[in-house]
Formats: structure tokens, C-alpha cells, sequence
């Protein structure tokens, strides 16, 4: 039996924004309300930046890199602040988790592996941070005596973060941690739907004595704080995730000023079993794929891809236990399924379902609101049957928890059906077979595959996607590299003159 929620979660700070070091009101006074998903009350207010308070926050930034306290230190003595702040994350992962819960609605037992991933993430980074110093001036054999030549890297200088609501504190530290590391100086902008425990790492960085302007943490709506900073042309780079349409305006602002951008969009992955696959085991990694995180994550394997052999043993097992999934406040230890973000995307969701009947999907399990929760935004784990590609919710990224069902009958229909999406984050596919496997591995068009499974995420290896998810890597080195600049020094060790311009002789 589940545990019922703690009577007495912890109150939402109240903060500022984070400038330069210290806590800065709002130039223009304003406020968020804080909504708690599970309810739909308020419970607490963040700052309302604008576009005064972005400009602060870069010229903070600014000013820390070009003084050098920073910039120019060393990966060792950068890693050092690194460890602190994942020492200080694990000391307050129960405030955070339950912080994260409340602000999100995912449920706590999500929550607290986050923050035990944020903290990872850190002392991760910590590492490469330190292997950093062994890699300066890396030799390059250019073939010939004359010239030694190596290679340098650095920090950009001062990076923009912007980060979506679905993993408040996880997705900043996927982008803050490497950022730090490389030597530049950041300005964190979260979700305005999600913010709360963001502004929580600025008080972990601040009391660690993370130097002032490294981290700035602006809080507010995309187009009073997000734009500006896209905008800035003394950002060096930007690294984005969110939706599409928003990345593409994030994209265009950072081509007007010709600075880089890593975009980290939408998906729409596919899931592939065989009939030759574990019913049970399979299930399970279908239910994993789609409804973890209340179905709003952006590689979730919504499209799932049955050869036909396995069809209907699959659907009602499938069936039973999604209709079994724990859907209660996501306090409550056990929950398995909490409250979408906001009233916005549980109507968006519905609309999806709606559309999904009305195209002449089968509605298998799900659908509507859980009959025991009359309050917060609470959606049904939903799973549809009967689906055709030119139906919208097999075609476009739903962000909730709704699994849309097809057949197939050979490995190269499902290839040809998973590959026909504008979307190309992730993919699975589920088979006994290994070489099967790794062919299908080889010809799914994404940026992630999963065999056997559906969902795992590590630190240390690549993550994003190609086509209209977006472009860029993040986490592992390839997080890192994202912040650094290359630079070639060469120099000439030849005691011969060049000699390319003959000297006239004098008479």
C-alpha cells in the first residue's frame, strides 16, 4: 500500500533573481505565481525578469569573464566548486526533490533520483574539468621540423542556458555543469512554469563561493526574459532545450548576432518489438518509455511499433497493467504517475485524445481524468490501438502520456514506419535476436537507441537528436566541448630564416 503524501512539504522560497553574486529584485517588481500540478493552487511566487534585469545578468557575466577570476583559473581549481556544489545537491535532496515535486508534479520518487543524477552530473564534470588541464597544448605532428603546433582550449567567454520545465533541475545542470567546468560564465534561464529549484542551485552556488558572476540565474517568460538573452549579442553561444517553435526563434536571434547554438527540440521516438520478444518484460519497457515522467519527456517512445505474431497477447497485457498504474498525488511514495505541469498542457493532452477518437483511433485504456482526483492535472495513462501514420497523435509530439499503438509485419516495415516522422531524438527496439538488433540500431534515423530497453539516460554518454529535433550533443564529453573554443598555436623553431622573400644583394 502506498504511503500516504508527508503532512508538512517543505514552503516554496522566496527569492530573487540571481545577479552578479548576489540577490537582485526585479527591475520592474514583477512576479510568477508558483502552481503546484497536483492542485492547481498557488504556493509561491518566482521573479518576473525582464528585459533591464537580462541585461544585468550579461553584464554580470561579462565582467566575470573578462576579469579572469573564472575564465583563466584552472580545471582543478574549477572542479573544486564542482564537487561542493554536488556535495551540497546530495545534502538537500530531500528539500529538492520535494521542491522539484511540487513545482512539477512528478512523482517524488522521480524527483529524488533527479537530484541524485544533478549530483552525479557535477562531480562528473569535476573530472573532465580536471583532465582539462592534462589536455592543454596537445601536440599536433603537422610534418614538419620547423614548426611545433598545438592545440588549446578555453572557455567561449559568457554562455546563454535556456531550460525546459519537464527536468527543472536535471536539464540546467546539463548545461551549467559543463559550462562551469570549461571556464565560462552562465546566465540560467529556466521555464517560467518551473523555475523554483533553480533558484535553488544559485543559493547552492552562492553558499559553496562560486565566484560572483559565473552563475546568473534569471528567472521569467520566454518572451520578457528568454528573448533578450537569445538576442544579446555579447553571448557567445546558446544552448536551448524546449519545443520546436521556440527553438527555432532561440536559433534565429543567435544567427543574427553569427553565434552557435545547441538545440535540444521535440521527438516523437518509436519502439520496436519483435515477436519474438518477453511479453511481460517488453510491457514493461513500452510503459516505461511513455508514461515515465507523466509521459512529458522529450525522447519518450510514444509510437509503438507491434509485429503482428505479438499484437494481441501484447495489447491486453498492455492494457491491464497500464489501467494499474498508481495515478495519485505525487507526494505520495509509491505514485507512479503524477500531474502534468500546467491547466495548459493537461487541455492540450485531452485535445490530443479527443483528436485521436475522432481520426478513429481505438481508445484501449485511459482517456480522461482519474475519477479519484476532481482537482489538479491529472491525465489517465492512455494507450490507443488501431493507429494509421497520417493521424495526429502518431504523428506530432503530445507531451503527456499517451502511447499510440500500429503493427507491422517485417523488420523492414517498422524501419520504414519509424523513420517517417519529421522528429529524430530516440528509438528502441525489443528482440531476442542481437543481429537483428543491431541492424535496426544502424538504419533507425536519431540521435539515441535503445536495445532492449527504452529510456535510460547516463551522464556520460552523448545525448540529442537530428531532423526536427534538433542538432548538438550534450552530456559526456561531448557536453564539455560544447563550451570550449579550440585555438591552433603554432610556432616556428627553425633557426633558418624563411627566406619565401629573397633579400636584394648589395653592390
Amino acid at each position: 500500500m502506498a504511503e500516504p503524501p508527508p503532512t508538512s512539504p517543505p514552503a516554496v522560497p522566496r527569492r530573487h533573481l540571481y545577479i552578479g553574486g548576489g540577490w537582485v529584485a526585479p527591475a520592474r517588481g514583477g512576479s510568477l505565481d508558483v502552481i503546484n500540478p497536483a492542485t492547481g493552487a498557488a504556493i509561491g511566487a518566482i521573479p518576473a525578469a525582464t528585459a533591464e534585469d537580462v541585461r544585468a545578468a550579461v553584464t554580470a557575466a561579462v565582467e566575470a569573464a573578462a576579469s579572469g577570476h573564472w575564465t583563466r583559473t584552472s580545471g582543478a581549481y574549477r572542479a573544486g566548486f564542482l564537487k561542493a556544489i554536488a556535495a551540497k545537491v546530495r545534502e538537500r535532496k530531500e528539500t529538492l526533490a520535494a521542491l522539484e515535486t511540487l513545482d512539477n508534479g512528478k512523482p517524488i520518487e522521480e524527483s529524488e533520483w533527479d537530484v541524485d543524477d544533478v549530483a552525479s552530473c557535477f562531480d562528473y564534470y569535476a573530472g573532465l574539468a580536471e583532465k582539462l588541464d592534462g589536455r592543454q597544448d596537445a601536440p599536433i605532428d603537422v610534418g614538419m621540423d620547423a614548426f611545433k603546433t598545438s592545440v588549446r582550449r578555453s572557455a567561449l567567454g559568457v554562455v546563454a542556458l535556456i531550460t525546459p520545465w519537464n527536468y527543472p533541475l536535471l536539464m540546467a545542470t546539463w548545461k551549467v555543469a559543463p559550462a562551469l567546468a570549461a571556464g565560462n560564465c552562465c546566465i540560467l534561464k529556466p521555464s517560467e512554469l518551473a523555475s523554483v529549484t533553480c533558484l535553488e542551485l544559485a543559493d547552492i552556488a552562492h553558499s559553496v563561493g562560486l565566484p560572483p558572476g559565473a552563475l546568473n540565474v534569471v528567472t521569467g517568460t520566454g518572451a520578457d526574459a528568454g528573448a533578450p538573452l537569445s538576442a544579446d549579442p555579447r553571448v557567445a553561444k546558446i544552448a536551448f532545450t524546449g519545443s520546436g517553435p521556440t527553438g527555432r526563434a532561440v536559433a534565429l536571434a543567435a544567427a543574427k548576432n553569427l553565434r552557435p547554438a545547441t538545440m535540444e527540440l521535440g521527438g516523437k521516438s518509436a519502439l520496436i518489438v519483435f515477436d519474438d520478444a518477453d511479453v511481460d518484460k517488453a510491457v514493461e519497457w513500452a510503459m516505461f518509455g511513455s508514461f515515465w515522467t507523466n509521459g512529458q519527456i522529450c525522447t519518450a517512445t510514444s509510437r509503438l511499433l507491434l509485429q503482428r505474431g505479438i499484437a494481441e497477447a501484447f495489447c491486453a497485457r498492455l492494457r491491464d497493467r497500464a489501467a494499474s498504474i498508481n495515478v495519485c498525488d505525487p507526494l505520495t511514495r509509491g505514485c507512479r504517475m503524477g500531474a502534468l505541469i500546467s491547466e495548459a498542457q493537461y487541455r492540450k493532452v485531452l485535445g490530443y485524445i479527443e483528436a485521436g477518437k475522432q481520426e478513429g483511433a481505438t481508445l484501449l485504456t485511459g482517456g480522461g481524468r482519474p475519477e479519484h482526483l476532481p482537482a489538479g492535472f491529472f491525465v489517465q495513462p492512455t494507450v490507443f490501438t488501431n493507429v494509421t501514420p497520417s493521424m495526429r497523435v502518431w504523428r506530432e509530439e503530445i507531451f503527456g502520456p499517451v502511447l499510440s499503438v500500429m503493427e507491422f509485419d517485417t523488420e523492414a516495415d517498422a524501419i520504414a514506419l519509424a523513420n517517417a516522422s519529421e522528429f529524430g531524438l530516440g528509438g528502441a527496439v525489443i528482440s531476442r535476436d542481437a543481429e537483428r538488433c543491431s541492424r535496426v540500431a544502424d538504419a533507425l534515423e536519431c540521435g539515441i537507441v535503445w536495445v532492449n530497453c527504452s529510456q535510460p539516460c547516463f551522464c556520460n554518454a552523448p545525448w540529442g537528436g537530428i531532423k526536427n529535433s534538433g542538432h548538438g550533443r550534450e552530456l559526456g564529453e561531448w557536453g564539455l566541448e560544447n563550451f570550449l573554443s579550440v585555438k591552433q598555436v603554432t610556432k616556428y623553431v627553425s633557426n633558418d630564416t624563411w627566406d619565401w622573400y629573397p633579400q636584394s644583394s648589395k653592390l
